[in-house]
């Protein structure tokens, strides 16, 4: 079983929302939405080369995988606007469903992470515009 096949099934066995494998080494975390990614880069967690399985994965949650140097990603639902930036940053990807867009919880418009990051094209500044869009909602 290779990395990305080991995360997939530990994602879908488990209640994890983000699993990242490499070899011996596995990250695991049941926080919602985009914070699992942002600990991990947080923390300094080195997630070069690294396969994941993540529940949900926007734009806003590719840039963090580029960010962190992911090679491979599965996700249970992908947004097509997820697509572009996985292929610019040379991430292999596959997916159990396809949407145009990922929608927020309360499931009446687009999700404000993939707002956040609608026209920017670099990691870094995606990363600095979802900590801020996490800061803004924070206080209502």
């Amino acid at each position: 079983m290779n990395d990305l096949e080991r995360a997939k099934a530990l994602l879908v066995s488990s209640t994890h929302t983000c699993v990242l494998c490499k070899g011996e080494i596995t990250y695991v975390s049941d926080r919602t939405g985009i914070a699992p990614m942002m600990e991990f880069l947080d923390l300094q967690t080195d997630l070069v080369g690294f396969s994941a399985a993540d529940r949900i994965v926007g734009k806003a949650a590719a840039m963090l995988f580029a960010l962190a140097g992911v090679r491979e990603i599965y996700a249970e639902v992908l947004s097509e606007r997820a697509i572009p930036i996985l292929q610019k940053y040379g991430i292999g990807y596959s997916y159990g469903r396809l949407t145009p867009v990922i929608i927020n919880r309360k499931g009446d418009g687009a999700c404000p992470m993939e707002n956040a990051v609608e026209h920017l094209e670099e990691p870094v500044a995606a990363r600095e515009a979802i900590r801020k869009t996490l800061e803004l909602l924070k206080k209502g």
